[in-house]
């Protein structure tokens, strides 16, 4: 093949390379909705230099939710979260998540080589699909990468070869040349010359020339062949040399012509693809200082970027404020949501012992029997009041785990009007949890384990920009014999985390940990005719509660919001349970 059909298969292939169709990319992601449902499933389907995406996969045949050209977009990926990047047209922003840093990097690569083919930039979308044909850092990959390379490289080989040919021809004829001269000039040095030359007029007018009467006998009749072949020359071709000569300088000027021709062509290629790599890194310092001049611009409200997290943006004081305002909205909505279908409870009346978790629900229970009604001396300095409001105080301990605050909470309040009996009924009963729990989205029992124990799983209502958690737990209530007929009647109510079958954890929510218990006591003041109505009872609660919320609210926020839920909720539940039972019989 000529050197010319080099550089036309080298156009052909680039020909080949820029009619190549754009990448088609579909499959499930995680896209930010709202600041109330967070992340959910879309179907994104990148095709024609647009990204649409639909609710399910089942809906591309309907007809997508939304869709965006990729002329202006400009992509992302987030600092901090490895799977997520963020597709933004002006002020549209589309906050995507997927399901690994290489599937993010998928996206990327086909979103960027959509954006680039639709901004006409054919040249950096060849680059960037055959990145590897011409590596700047290199110096093989121009002859291996592609079969344009190739060719290039084997055709210079060529003529090296071809040169190295010539150059054989031409040492050959120097030889054959430098051979006879030699074998000229030794027969001259020796007078074979001469000689030869009297020879010849011997032929022609032996009679008529005196001088060969004196020829020595021996010289008489060579030729000059037998002269040359005597002393080691041969007869030459010298017009037949002479065209050789000529043919062999004109291919290695040919093949000089060629290889300059070739080599300026490969610095052709190189400099525009210098050229592609200069205007390559000015988009990227564009991109760059476009990305540090809207550092500080405010991120939009809503946004993942508000939610709760290691990188949250949103300042403590904000954060505060946000779940203030949404457990206050919480509190004034009235619509309760109805309880889903349950298990039905059991005739046993108390935790068999061959039960997996009779022995955790014991030792549970008197732990907290121990800490809260014989508590050490020594563990009462490490409590801090942070509410006192006459009957109701609530103590803390600061506590963290994993950089996690943990507080172990303690409230004590007395309510008149109700038994001790009544108050645990009403915090342990499932069917009316709902009532005055109300920052709970919906409560299940999972299993019942004995007519006072059971398996509940609650889901907590969001409070933005925290994320939804819920709860997997057992609640076991049980009356305490008095140590003499004189002293008051107690109850304790648990509720203690725990693992089961049917309610594993689930990516949707944030699994809280907790070990809570209420205690009750009734105190009787006798009345003198012996009738005892509601005015002689009162109740004195002691509730202590260890959470772990897990996620990553700020700890000030946490502590902030524990010292103004715990009272907020004794004093509402103590209300609903004197609300209850005002019109009812007294349950001691």
């Amino acid at each position: 093949m000529t050197e010319e059909g080099n550089v036309l298969s080298l156009t052909d292939d680039e020909d080949d390379f820029e009619d190549e169709p754009l990448p088609e990319l579909q499959g499930t992601l995680c896209k930010w909705t709202n600041y109330l449902h967070g992340w959910q499933d879309r179907y994104i389907v990148l095709k024609d230099s647009t990204i649409s995406y639909y609710k399910s996969e089942d809906e591309t045949a309907v007809g997508c939710r939304g869709a965006v050209s990729l002329l202006k977009a400009t992509i992302s990926p987030h600092q901090f979260d490895e799977c997520r990047f963020d597709v933004s047209v002006n002020d549209s922003v589309w906050y995507l998540r997927a399901s690994s840093p290489e599937e993010r990097h998928t996206w990327i690569e086909a979103i960027e080589l959509h954006r680039q083919a639709d901004s006409s930039y054919g040249s950096e979308n060849n680059l960037r699909r055959h990145g590897s044909m011409l590596s700047l850092t290199s110096g093989t990959s121009l002859s291996q990468a592609s079969t344009s390379s190739f060719k290039r490289g084997r055709g210079l080989k060529e003529k090296l070869a071809e040169m190295e040919t010539f150059r054989d021809i031409l040492c050959r004829q120097i030889d054959t040349l430098q051979s006879y001269f030699d074998s000229c000039a030794s027969a001259v040095q020796h007078g074979a010359v001469h000689d030869l030359t009297e020879s010849d007029y011997l032929d022609e007018d032996l009679d008529s020339l005196d001088i060969h009467s004196h020829r020595p006998e021996e010289l008489r009749g060579k030729d000059l062949a037998s002269i040359l072949q005597q002393h080691g020359g041969h007869a030459v071709d010298f017009k037949g040399e002479a065209f050789t000569f000529k043919a062999t300088t004109a291919g290695i000027i040919a093949t000089l012509s060629h290889c300059i021709e070739l080599m300026g062509q490969r610095e052709e290629a190189w400099k525009k693809r210098m050229d592609r790599e200069v205007e390559k890194r000015r988009k990227f310092e564009d991109a760059y200082k476009t990305l540090m001049s809207d550092k500080n611009k405010k991120v939009i409200v809503g946004g993942p970027d508000y939610e709760e997290g290691p990188h949250c943006m949103i300042t403590e004081d904000e954060f505060y404020d946000a779940v203030d305002a949404t457990l206050d909205k919480l509190e004034k909505e009235e619509e309760k949501k109805k309880n889903v279908d349950s298990p039905s409870r059991p005739d046993n009346s108390s935790l068999a012992p061959s039960n997996p978790f009779y022995g955790e629900v014991n030792e549970v229970v008197s732990n907290h029997l121990r800490r809260l009604l014989v508590e050490p001396a020594e563990e009462k300095d490490d409590w801090s009041c942070i509410v006192d409001q006459g009957d109701l105080k609530v103590f803390k301990r600061e506590l963290e785990e994993d950089g996690v605050p943990i507080d172990p909470m303690k409230a004590v309040c007395t309510v008149k009007g109700i038994t001790g009996h009544e108050v645990c009924h009403y915090f342990w009963a499932f069917d009316t949890r709902m009532e005055w729990e109300a920052t709970l989205e919906f409560s299940r029992i999972v299993e019942w384990l004995s007519e006072d124990t059971f398996i509940s799983n609650n889901v907590i209502k969001r409070v933005w920009p925290t994320s939804q958690r819920d709860a997997c737990f057992w609640s076991h209530i049980r009356h305490m014999d008095k140590s003499n007929d004189e002293g008051p009647d107690s109850w304790i109510v648990v509720n203690y985390s725990c693992d089961h079958n049917d309610c594993p954890p689930s990516n949707k929510y944030v699994r809280i940990t907790m070990n809570v218990a209420l205690i009750c006591e009734t105190i009787i003041k006798p009345p003198a005719d012996g009738n005892i109505t509601r005015n002689d009872i009162t109740c004195k609660i002691t509730y202590t509660a260890e959470v772990n919320p897990g996620g990553w609210a700020p700890a000030s926020v946490l502590r902030a919001v524990y010292k103004r839920e715990y009272p907020k909720f004794l004093r509402r539940f103590t209300s609903f349970v004197s609300e209850k039972t005002k019109d009812k019989e007294i349950l001691f």
